[in-house]
């Protein structure tokens, strides 16, 4: 079962959607990926595309964001967040969006929202592609604040293409079968 690691929430056993739909974010990765975030998560806005059972969102928000809206389309996984959010009664620091990533980041910028951290985790098969399609809005509707960035968690072992991304590729950090890729508006050497 995940959990929060740390934070005004430390401890909190998430509930998971059952079966292989969702795969969630190991402990390690997690902590490995906060650890570099760490001065940006306080007081940032953050999204979470994918979000499965909500914990990357949720974790953000432990750790000090000022907000998290959390995005999925299954109906199972709304539920688990849903229910994640009231076990660990985050109130209104946390908004839940029904939908596929590509409408939710279409809805968000005609809305003018801006992000400072945008976090996805897409189904490994299609990451490439999703990521590919995320970067497109993220540029066309500017949802990204000025030193912003964008992560992507994909597979070691399958092809990923930053190359002809709208977005600089900053870096990217391995765990074993799991890769976690920046992306940035700036200039790399500038950015994490």
């Amino acid at each position: 079962m995940p959990r929060v690691v740390t934070g005004r929430y430390k401890g909190a056993v998430l509930f998971a959607p059952k079966g292989d739909m969702t795969r969630p974010t190991t402990d390690k990765v997690k902590e490995s990926l906060f650890s570099i975030l760490q001065t940006r998560v306080t007081d940032s806005r953050f999204l979470d595309l994918f979000s499965g059972c909500g914990q990357i969102g949720i974790e953000a928000v432990s750790r000090g964001a000022e907000c998290a809206v959390l995005v999925d389309k299954g109906s199972e996984q709304i539920s688990v967040i849903k229910r994640n959010i009231d076990k660990i009664h985050a109130g209104d620091d946390i908004k839940v969006i029904r939908s596929g990533y590509d409408a939710a980041l279409t809805k968000l910028g005609e809305a003018g929202e801006k992000f400072d951290i945008i976090y996805m985790d897409p189904p490994y098969k299609m990451a490439e592609a999703a990521c590919n399609r995320a970067c497109e809005l993220v540029f066309q509707y500017d949802l990204l604040n000025e030193d912003g960035i964008l992560l992507c968690e994909h597979a070691s072992d399958l092809p990923f293409d930053t190359s002809k991304m709208c977005l600089d590729d900053v870096r990217s950090c391995s765990y074993g079968l799991t890769v976690i890729t920046f992306f940035s508006r700036k200039n790399p050497s500038e950015v994490v």
